[in-house]
């Protein structure tokens, strides 16, 4: 699979997911990354269509119909992460200008399947240059009826330093099978961090939104997009997991969107969205 490279960035692109398996500036590693041919843990890098988070109970109705979704979360019986965080993209274009800049572009076609009866033609852009990784991901309806659609990334970010600045006067708390349960002030929460403080055992894994600005920074790394086109973020620190980093997941919509219809995105035939947002380090940001 491609390796994209400018000055001191590296990127490798898995067709898996079309997932950023590595992001690294100098010796110093950006995201969680993972073996080429192992699995992919806790979505690492992927892309999250056509709907990120949950679908409460694997179940919601789009006009007038019911549909229900494969359960990929046993425990909690939901649809989790959409439908292509697993599926093999297609490496469409590649490009690498010397040491300077490179991108790759993967695409997927997405065809009706149990609990989504609808088409979507999926792009996505990995772009490496001196401001970063940026990725752009477009989705376009294929079909002849509208889809519901929303997206996100599920990066895990890297930091040294324990420090977390989200922007969110907003969190999305949650029952015990983390369906969203009522929208309220971060300041009434654990989980002000508009003003950058430690994270320190604090377990996060809640969705925010109220945001000031697209951006969230762990450390010495932060993601940045356009908060118009993706309101909301999910924010998960993995405790319990085992696993490495921050996950900070900009998102369209919030969790079981396809349920309350808040942010969800209604696709018509012919029509395309587009998403995009950045990863780099502090330093780089200027």
């Amino acid at each position: 699979m491609p390796t994209l490279r400018s000055g001191s960035l590296l990127a490798d692109v898995s067709a898996r997911g079309a997932a950023v398996r590595v992001l690294r500036d100098g010796e110093r590693d950006l995201v969680t990354s993972w073996p080429a041919d192992g699995p992919i843990p806790y979505y690492s890098g992927t892309v999250l269509a056509p709907w990120p988070n949950r679908v409460a109970g694997a179940r919601y109705v789009f006009d007038g119909e019911e549909h229900r979704l494969p359960v990929n979360e046993p425990d909690r019986g939901h649809a989790l992460h959409g439908l292509v965080a697993e599926a093999e993209w297609t490496v469409a274009e590649f490009l690498q200008v010397e040491d300077d800049h490179a991108f790759v572009r993967l695409t997927l076609a997405l065809e009706p399947s149990p609990g989504y009866p609808f088409s979507l033609g999926l792009e996505i852009v990995h772009r490496l240059g001196s401001g970063g990784l940026t990725s752009t991901l477009t989705a376009r309806n294929t079909g002849d009826r509208p889809a519901p659609y929303g997206c996100g990334p599920h990066p895990w970010l890297l930091s040294d330093v324990d420090e977390l600045h989200l922007p969110a006067s907003q969190v999305l708390l949650v029952d015990e099978a983390l369906v969203p349960r009522e929208l309220t002030g971060v300041e009434t929460t654990p989980y002000d961090f508009r003003e950058p403080r430690k994270v320190g055992d604090t377990a996060i894994d809640h969705a925010f939104t109220g945001l000031s600005e697209g951006r969230v920074r762990h450390g010495c790394v932060e993601i940045v997009w356009d908060a118009a086109v993706m309101p909301w973020v999910q924010v998960c620190t993995g405790t319990g997991l085992g696993h490495a980093g921050l996950a900070v997941e900009p998102m369209t919509c919030p969790p079981d969107a396809f349920n309350s219809g808040t942010g969800l995105i209604r696709l018509a035939p012919g029509r395309s969205h587009e998403a995009s947002w950045t990863i780099r380090t502090v330093s780089a940001a200027g």
